[in-house]
């Protein structure tokens, strides 16, 4: 009777549980899927089976028994391992599509059939590899080929809108100033030399004016009244035996001196008041408005393709000098800006012609790098110039292959010249090319700069 009691209780038991397993596989093919009840039904199975023989009274000492309860155990075993893997969550972008097409009504005369949905064939596993850090040198070249490189077509349709331009208004002049001796006008710029190609939109205009060496003689720039040796002054000379109107240019004299300014007031007039540039811009396919509240003789070009500015300088060749019509600011007048940027871009293309150098290269990359940075746009041309001559003096290693190490190393050098308030010209080392740089501007190139010595990714980023 007790016998019968645990085997009741037992058999209660295994009911209870049976239908607590039962309710549980009821729902489950509700809830996980088909596959998900198959994997709990059969490691339930397992588990069920488990219970069993921990229930059950053992046979002591009957070793067929317990040869059974061994092949039970391994059955149970391989019903764990054969069972199915649940199914990889659906990716988002996998969502997108649904799971069930909509229906669309029968079209007359058409039985419905049920589709059959294939399963997508396994795309094959492909392993990812790891990311790689791009060195400096591959940064600066990508740098330099996404950002700076010049469409040439762009640069193409440029030039041939300047040219048209420069050819219109020499045609002009000699029609209006027949007693003038200008030169041939011609273009100019970082665009022509390759130096600076960050955009096809800014082009000089050089307008030679041709001065009797006997009539003009230059003082040197320390015995101006600025004291600054970049600046020269134009002296006329003789005029108790060539008095005035001897020379063409005598109409343009300040006090014995050729006025920067005042040609170049006159120039503007004629700019801005007495060239039809409607009529030119429309002949050339473009609209040319010559800006007026600016102290620079300058145009601004718009062209379906492009828009370009060109700025146009007299300049004076005497005594060996090249001397602009481009005073500093403030009540001077007389003066003219001594220029080597012819001198420059000779220097540089001879130093790489003589040992395969990348300085073009470098300069390039800088300059489109300081032209385009809120903080570092005044460095840009000529200041980078001079830096990399100085350099070449003592870094022999200008190879392509070195173009990083150069990099950084102008940087370093930039920062030592900062750090000083000096930058002296590579042509004439009484010359401060900083010198009209405020003492705000230095401090914050400078501590730009410092930084970007060891991060030089800092001057790569977008503005």
């Amino acid at each position: 009777m007790a016998e019968f009691g645990r085997q009741r209780g037992k058999r209660q038991e295994d009911g209870g549980l049976g239908s607590v397993l039962d309710l549980l596989l009821a729902n489950a093919r509700l809830v996980l899927g088909v596959t998900g009840a198959a994997v709990l039904a059969i490691a339930t199975l397992a588990v069920k089976r488990l219970i069993d023989r921990a229930t059950s009274p053992r046979d002591e000492g009957d070793p067929k028994a317990e040869q059974k309860t061994l092949e039970e155990s391994w059955q149970d075993l391989a019903l764990i391992k054969a069972m199915p893997k649940p199914p990889k969550k659906q990716r988002r972008e996998d969502l997108s599509e649904p799971l069930l097409s909509p229906s669309r009504p029968l079209v007359p005369g058409e039985t419905s059939e049920p589709r059959v949905c294939s399963a997508p064939p396994e795309t094959p596993r492909v392993e990812s590899s790891p990311l790689r850090c791009l060195t400096l040198q591959e940064k600066l070249l990508s740098h330099y080929s996404s950002q700076l490189a010049v469409p040439k077509a762009q640069v193409s349709l440029a030039l041939q809108l300047a040219r048209s331009i420069c050819t219109q208004l020499q045609n002009f002049l000699r029609n209006k100033c027949p007693e003038l001796p200008f030169g041939s006008l011609f273009l100019s710029g970082p665009l022509l030399d390759g130096l600076e190609s960050l955009s096809a939109d800014h082009i000089h205009l050089m307008l030679p004016v041709v001065l009797d060496a006997t009539l003009w003689s230059l003082i040197p720039g320390e015995d101006t009244v600025v004291r600054n040796p970049q600046y020269w002054m134009i002296k006329r000379t003789d005029l108790e035996y060539f008095p005035r109107g001897c020379s063409p240019w005598d109409r343009f004299i300040v006090g014995r001196y050729l006025s920067s300014n005042a040609l170049n007031e006159t120039l503007h007039k004629m700019l801005v008041a007495s060239i039809n540039w409607p009529a030119i811009g429309s002949l050339l396919g473009t609209v040319i408005h010559p800006v007026v509240a600016s102290q620079e003789l300058k145009l601004e070009v718009k062209h379906d393709q492009v828009e370009l500015s060109i700025t146009l300088f007299p300049v004076v060749e005497l005594e060996d000098k090249v001397l602009l019509a481009a005073p500093p600011e403030g009540l001077v007048e007389n003066l003219w800006l001594e220029s080597f940027y012819r001198a420059e871009v000779s220097k540089v293309k001879e130093l790489d012609a003589g040992d395969s150098g990348a300085r073009q290269h470098c300069l390039c990359i800088l300059n489109g790098i300081c032209k385009s940075h809120p903080t570092l746009h005044k460095l840009s041309g000529s200041p980078l110039t001079h830096v990399v001559l100085h350099l070449s003096a003592t870094s022999s290693d200008w190879a392509e292959e070195s173009l990083a190490d150069r990099f950084q190393q102008v940087l370093e050098e930039l920062v030592g010249y900062l750090e000083k308030g000096v930058l002296p010209c590579y042509f004439n080392h009484k010359i401060n090319l900083f010198c009209e740089l405020l003492e705000d501007e230095i401090d914050e190139m400078g501590f730009m700069l410092y930084r970007a010595i060891s991060e030089p990714e800092l001057l790569l980023e977008e503005k």
